[in-house]
């Protein structure tokens, strides 16, 4: 990690010490980017100038931030899938499924970080039962945000999926609301139990909690009428949109879908990690 002179008003990063919280600054021009280190690697605020695009803890102290999905992102049926002649069972943190994966309740260390970088890593733990390690990239500039994960094995295959999960502000200025354009060709049929069935079908209207695929350049895009746009670029191969949320619309770069374990699990090996990326392109009206 750099050493950096921690006063924030000088332009240098801060780092915030409490005995429950570990946040990280980032800033470029106006923007202003916080991870919480201790806090499953989340980031707790993305604010252009005063305007924060992303719901914060004070508005909802649990659906807030960005935060990363790993080693699986989505639902996992019941918990259960079977790999290389093995059952198993991971538990059901939203019952009766295991959701979102692991490392958000994980403490992550800082690899290396500056004003507009920062890396950490956190190691694989139980309940996942193959090991291995997840790192997280932020790289900020005056208009984006590009995010970088890579999930490593250990010293054998394992299935894996991984994502992030934004919960974009709908209203950052007063009633100016959020609409989405929505770059897909296909969606993922969902079940009674609202877990895709692996079955591709036509996009039907919102509301959505939904998984999409077949995506364009861009994948997506949030506009505030008044204040202005965000662009969502990324090399997944799925986005799952929750419109529902009042505050919130959740638009989520994912590597695969849903409970893929149980429909075609992607396999990293030793030495080959899934690597995903993701950038966020804001052209905000901060005048308003």
């Amino acid at each position: 990690m750099s050493n950096n002179v921690r006063r924030r008003r000088s332009g240098q990063r801060h780092r915030h010490r409490t005995p429950r919280l570990t946040v990280i600054d980032l800033s470029a021009g106006s923007v202003r980017v916080v991870v919480d280190e201790n806090g499953g690697g989340r980031i707790l605020k993305l604010a252009v100038g005063d305007l924060d695009l992303l719901v914060t803890p004070e508005i909802d102290d649990h659906n807030h931030g960005l935060f990363p999905m790993a080693p699986w992102a989505g639902r996992i049926r019941y918990g259960k899938f079977s790999f290389a002649g093995d059952d198993y069972q991971l538990p059901c943190n939203k019952a009766p499924h295991a959701i979102h994966g692991t490392v958000r309740d994980q403490s992550w260390k800082i690899d290396s970080s500056s004003l507009t970088h920062l890396e950490i890593s956190t190691d694989l733990v139980e309940p996942w039962p193959f090991g291995g390690k997840v790192m997280q990239r932020f790289e900020l500039e005056p208009d984006s945000l590009s995010l970088t994960m890579e999930v490593h094995a250990s010293d054998r295959p394992m299935p894996v999926s991984c994502g992030w999960h934004p919960w974009w502000h709908r209203t950052p200025q007063g009633d100016d609301s959020v609409e989405l354009e929505l770059h897909a060709e296909r969606m993922y049929h969902r079940d009674g139990e609202g877990i895709p069935s692996g079955e591709l079908v036509p996009i039907a209207p919102p509301p959505w909690d939904d998984c999409f695929t077949k995506l364009g350049e861009p994948a997506a895009v949030l506009r505030w009428p008044e204040l202005g746009s965000l662009t969502i670029e990324s090399d997944c191969e799925c986005i799952v949109v929750y419109t529902e949320p009042d505050l919130a619309l959740c638009v989520e770069p994912q590597s695969d879908p849903p409970d893929s374990f149980n429909l075609n699990a992607r396999v990293v090996n030793p030495g080959s990690p899934l690597v995903i990326n993701a950038k966020f392109h804001w052209a905000i009206n901060t005048a308003i």
